[in-house]
């Protein structure tokens, strides 16, 4: 392997144990919660969601880029490649998806009582989960060109023009009309995610200086509640959720536009490109543990169940 390699490998590699126990902890928290309360609240629901989504970016594109750069080949035949490639753009797509969503939803639950947006509460929560249904069958019919054109192998081994080529698998369109337009209709369907949610981040920025010009006076004079609410980290949490999620997927989007004006992409740029796309699925779940007390406190629950055991063997009994 050159060095090349070696740093795309290692790369790859960091980002894949990072982000695939990080997001399986989630999961496993919140249904841990599930099965222990017997209900999640709706925040829960859709960051379980989002960390499952997660989850699974990294398992059908972070795993798969990792063994390609460290020389494994032949992965997948061309059934395998045209599952992973779909599982990869409808996954990739909830976590933009489920981004917004948990954006506007913290927007809807701040607002104070007065306002419009304040009036979706109750609907929003209700409606959920067949909300959070259609966002998966709206990223998935958005996504059937791999199942038309994915394969594993090319003919002569040549990349033919208007191809996106993942290295262990390739998407050959007929021609450029076709390249182009599915290259389109994710890049629209991002843009419009993507400022939703970039919309309902100022609104909730607005909201929290609103909110911290009233209390300011009531922080100065008493010390014992100069703690910021639960709902203001809740915000402030999904606001650096989304500004790592503008920032890596717009580095992304402006790559896969460039991708869609050439017949063929740099291998460099590619790599790049891929890098930017799958590097939330690692950030995300360390926002999530790092600021969610419920996440954080059901990790070391999980943790301590382990200690009493290992104590008794240090430790016997005298």
């Amino acid at each position: 392997m050159d060095t090349r390699s070696i740093i795309k490998a290692s790369a790859f590699l960091i980002l894949t144990l990072i982000s695939t126990p990080s997001n399986l902890a989630i999961c496993c928290a919140f249904l841990d919660m599930l099965l222990t309360d017997g209900k999640l609240m709706a925040t829960d629901i859709i960051l379980f969601h989002l960390a499952l989504s997660n989850l699974m970016v990294a398992l059908s594109r972070s795993v798969p880029q990792t063994l390609t750069a460290f020389g494994c080949t032949n992965l997948f035949d061309d059934l395998g490649c045209k599952v992973i490639v779909f599982c990869f753009r409808l996954y990739r797509g909830l976590s933009i998806s489920l981004t917004c969503l948990l954006s506007v939803y913290q927007a809807v639950i701040i607002s104070p009582a007065i306002t419009k947006l304040a009036m979706l509460k109750n609907g929003l929560s209700r409606s959920l989960v067949p909300l959070i249904i259609f966002l998966y069958v709206f990223c998935g019919s958005t996504n059937v060109y791999p199942i038309l054109y994915a394969v594993s192998k090319l003919i002569n081994n040549t990349v033919p023009p208007y191809t996106f080529n993942l290295e262990f698998c390739f998407i050959p369109y007929p021609d450029g009309a076709s390249y182009v337009s599915a290259g389109l209709i994710n890049f629209f369907r991002d843009f419009l995610f993507i400022l939703l949610m970039a919309i309902m981040s100022v609104y909730i920025l607005i909201l929290l200086y609103q909110h911290g010009k009233k209390v300011k006076s009531i922080r100065s004079s008493d010390r014992g509640h100069s703690e910021a609410r639960p709902e203001t980290k809740a915000s402030r949490a999904v606001v650096t959720l989304v500004i790592l999620y503008v920032i890596f997927f717009g580095v992304d989007n402006v790559i896969w536009l460039y991708s869609l004006s050439v017949f063929r992409v740099a291998t460099l740029i590619n790599d790049i490109r891929v890098f930017f796309a799958t590097l939330y699925t690692s950030v995300c779940p360390v926002v999530v543990i790092a600021t969610n007390p419920k996440v954080k406190a059901k990790l070391k629950e999980f943790s301590l169940k382990r200690l009493p055991n290992s104590v008794k063997t240090i430790n016997p009994t005298v």
